[in-house]
């Protein structure tokens, strides 16, 4: 027998206003995916019956993969349920009704893709499949046959460019006949929209979805149900951008972000999902954005281009507040329509925000949000937070941050304060810099070479800046017991008296 392969490859697989196709595929049911095939292709008849008017099928261009016993099998049944269904005198349930002890699967499959050919009432064939699924006659041959129709409707209806209703209503036909996907069907519209690059398409395509309240919702392995709007908000973020003027700009990952609280600011209710997908779009764009900083930094330290202006340096404040605002924003609407199981995730999300935007005793605080909603942070995260304190020289939130090390290991405690002294590097601050360096020797533990030569030479500066030398001298005595540095020469120019003092240390 030829399997739905067979059966699905015919040619001019559509709508009855839809063109030609000028290939013919046959879809495959998968989780949130579609993967394509394309079949061999045979005349489906080589005979025609004596009782029959060869006229009937002249006008049919029904090319599948049959074998000759398939032909054998297509008995005069067949022939009159496509000529009675043709006539449109009577409803189809009758028609069959009246044939069902006549027509085998077989026949009644092709009886399916008969009248969803080019040319050919494309409603005879949901309402076959209407009457196959009230009598229990459709298995899984079927079904899948049905599903590749439906995805060749829909794929053609895009590619005419049809209304983005008719498409959202062949989605409810194919919900009201029983038809069942393995996939989510309104997902696989969303991508077909967004590989033609149909994207203000795809975004009028979820707004109608949306509107009429459409179930498309599937739930991933921790219960969180995911729809449209978050499938949409995915895409976005990861590659390809919008062009409307309107609600997006061009560049960056905040499309996402924006696309959500459009639909939000339409007075429609996006699944809670998809809020938490466009604050991870946030988190990316900050991420993108601090890199780009860190660029122009060093761009300006080489000289390569001049210090920022203040009008400069308050926009690039403003874009980050903005940033954050957006965040904090789809934040509320998670904790307000998701469940408590949903604010760890919540809270993950503003931590990863604080972070990229330096934000130390913010990203604190969300830290022990976490731990509240019963979300545990990796110990890195800490050490992150506890550096980024300690650049901004927050004093209590490195005293609480670093009040986990009384229960940490020796490796992690010297892991701790080599990111503790690292952020006081950042921020200039020589004087905790090298007290931290004091205090991991009094533990035993040695500083990494590179990180004890930035503090010498940052307490070396700050002598010629401000004469104080206490901290550099503490230092280097105490380096010299470890026998981290060998002996140190303090050199002291008296320009009163035109005198050099050298002392060794």
């Amino acid at each position: 027998m030829a399997t739905v392969c067979g059966i699905a490859a015919v040619i001019n697989l559509g709508l009855t206003h839809s063109p030609p196709s000028s290939k013919n595929f046959v879809f495959f049911a998968s989780h949130h995916r579609l993967k394509l095939r394309s079949c061999p292709r045979k005349s489906l008849f080589s005979r025609r019956s004596n009782s029959r008017d060869s006229g009937l099928f002249k006008s049919v261009q029904l090319d599948v993969y049959i074998t000759s016993d398939d032909e054998d099998e297509m008995g005069e049944g067949f022939f009159e349920a496509i000529e009675e269904l043709e006539r449109m005198a009577r409803e189809p349930s009758d028609v069959l009704e009246e044939m069902n002890d006549r027509l085998s699967a077989r026949e009644l499959q092709l009886v399916l893709v008969y009248f969803a050919q080019e040319g050919r009432d494309s409603w005879c064939a949901l309402e076959v499949f209407e009457w196959l699924k009230k009598e229990n006659r459709v298995d899984k041959e079927t079904m899948e046959l049905m599903v590749s129709i439906m995805c060749t409707w829909v794929k053609k209806l895009i590619e005419e460019r049809s209304k983005v209703e008719d498409v959202v209503d062949l989605l409810v036909d194919m919900d009201c006949v029983g038809l069942k996907t393995s996939f989510s069907m309104v997902e696989k519209v969303i991508s077909l929209y967004w590989e033609a690059g149909e994207r203000e398409e795809a975004v009028l395509f979820v707004k109608e979805v949306l509107r009429r309240g459409i179930s498309g919702l599937d739930e991933d392995k921790e219960g969180n149900k995911g729809g449209p709007a978050g499938y949409l908000a995915w895409k976005m973020m990861l590659g390809g951008l919008l062009l409307n003027p309107e609600f997006y700009e061009e560049g960056n990952y905040r499309d996402a972000a924006k696309f959500v609280i459009h639909l939000r600011e339409c007075g429609l209710k996006p699944e809670v999902y998809s809020h938490l997908i466009a604050m991870a779009s946030v988190v990316k764009e900050l991420n993108e954005f601090a890199k780009a900083l860190r660029k122009l930094k060093g761009f300006t330290k080489s000289g390569l281009v001049a210090e920022l202006d203040a009008d400069n340096v308050l926009l690039i404040e403003n874009y980050q507040e903005d940033l954050l605002a957006t965040g904090l924003r789809l934040s509320n609407w998670v904790i307000e329509e998701g469940g408590p199981s949903l604010h760890g995730v919540v809270h993950e999300r503003l931590l990863a925000m604080y972070v990229c935007a330096g934000r130390g005793s913010e990203a604190e605080g969300q830290l022990w949000q976490m731990k509240l909603a019963g979300k545990q942070a990796d110990v890195d995260l800490y050490d992150i937070v506890l550096a980024i304190c300690a650049s901004q020289k927050e004093s209590s939130s490195v005293g609480r941050l670093l009040s986990r090390m009384d229960v940490a290991s020796s490796f992690q405690r010297k892991k701790t304060l080599s990111w503790l002294l690292r952020g006081y590097i950042k921020g200039g601050h020589f004087k905790s810099a090298a007290e931290t360096v004091i205090k991991m020797l009094d533990m035993g533990l040695h500083p990494e070479f590179l990180d004890r030569v930035a503090v010498l030479q940052g307490l070396s500066r700050r002598i010629q800046q401000g004469g104080n030398v206490d901290a550099y001298l503490a230092l280097c005595k105490r380096l010299s017991d470890a026998n981290l540095i060998g002996p140190t020469l303090l050199y002291l120019h008296l320009r009163k008296h035109k005198l050099w003092i050298i002392k060794m240390l």
